[in-house]
């Protein structure tokens, strides 16, 4: 099987990872990485056994697929150049900086029939892969984000930093619009909203409540959902899911499940169940890229498609407006 040429632009801290990680990618074959910093690809480049370019055009011109994992304003500019050389393209997350910039590289890359990915990464993570056997209807979501401090992401209110992974997954899994929104945040130590939290009201009823923090004492990455007879919580840190679930004495019997209560009496009694999916044992970038070379070579839809960094986007920029004007207000 011949293996897709690819690339990395970009090597600061993830793409240095995403240059590590091509290299184990078997359907890939890693022609070389570019920087607007030289020494920083010469230090990638030289570690992992690949070609640092001094030219963008030069690296775009021998490739099929490329990681840009650049700062977010610069997502716009080197997503454009990659389509003019025809090369498909993964950009990190959040797609560009602004949403008519992102409406048009969507457009582009349906017109050129290119493959858009967008780095949600939180969509390969094993608590959510986990969950592929369970019909998933959240009525009710909430999440909960909180990092430590970092200089590096600032540049950004923490609502596209952190936030927009948790929006990406909720928008994949309520198959509803967004009718209404509601937010507040407030910047604390840089410049850009620090803390926030927004609820999303849906058309079909669906409600989240979605909450992000890069000033924590401690990691949280988690979500509960609630639906029909079920109630769901996810830890993406350490890729457990836990399922409680409503089932009839039918069910019960068929499966040998343990119960952990019951409600109700006669026919309509229903027993409360517990599962834990088995934890998938993936690495969530490297199974990204996989499904991203997957996507080029077979010409099929990405996971995540630059609509669905699109419509996170939209739904972020919405928070980000919120907030502000309630702080004008």
């Amino acid at each position: 099987m011949s293996k897709l040429k690819v690339g990395v632009i970009g090597t600061g801290h993830l793409g240095k990872i995403h240059t590590k990680l091509f290299t184990e990618v078997e359907t890939a074959e890693l022609v070389g990485v570019y920087d607007i910093d030289e020494s920083k690809a010469d230090a990638v480049a030289k570690e992992f056994n690949t070609k640092a370019f001094r030219n963008i055009d030069e690296l775009l011109s021998q490739i099929d697929g490329v990681s840009i994992v650049a700062t977010t304003s610069a997502h716009y500019e080197l997503v454009k150049k990659a389509f003019e050389k025809n090369v498909n393209v993964l950009v990190e997350k959040p797609i560009t900086a602004t949403i008519q910039e992102a409406e048009e590289i969507v457009k582009i890359a349906d017109e050129k029939e290119l493959i858009l990915q967008v780095g949600h990464i939180e969509r390969f993570n094993p608590a959510l892969l986990s969950l592929d056997q369970y019909k998933l209807d959240p009525k009710f979501i909430q999440t909960d984000r909180l990092a430590q401090f970092n200089p590096r992401g600032t540049d950004v209110a923490v609502v596209l930093d952190l936030m927009i992974h948790d929006i990406d997954i909720i928008l994949s899994l309520v198959k509803s619009n967004v009718k209404e929104i509601k937010a507040s945040g407030v910047p604390v130590v840089s410049g850009n909203i620090d803390i926030a939290n927004a609820r999303l009201e849906f058309e079909n009823g669906a409600v989240a409540n979605v909450t992000a923090s890069r000033i924590s004492q401690k990691k949280m990455r988690k979500m509960r959902m609630f639906q029909q007879s079920g109630y769901i919580a996810l830890d993406f840190i350490t890729g457990v899911a836990e399922v409680y679930r409503l089932i009839d004495q039918k069910e019960m019997d068929e499966n040998h499940f343990i119960s952990f209560g019951e409600m109700g009496v006669g026919e309509k009694k229903k027993f409360v169940v517990y599962d834990q999916p088995e934890i998938k044992q993936v690495n969530a970038l490297k199974y990204e890229l996989e499904l991203f070379v997957d996507s080029i070579k077979n010409k099929t839809k990405p996971v995540v498609s630059g609509e669905d960094g699109l419509k996170a986007l939209k739904v972020a920029a919405e928070i980000i407006k919120k907030i502000e004007e309630s702080q004008i207000s």
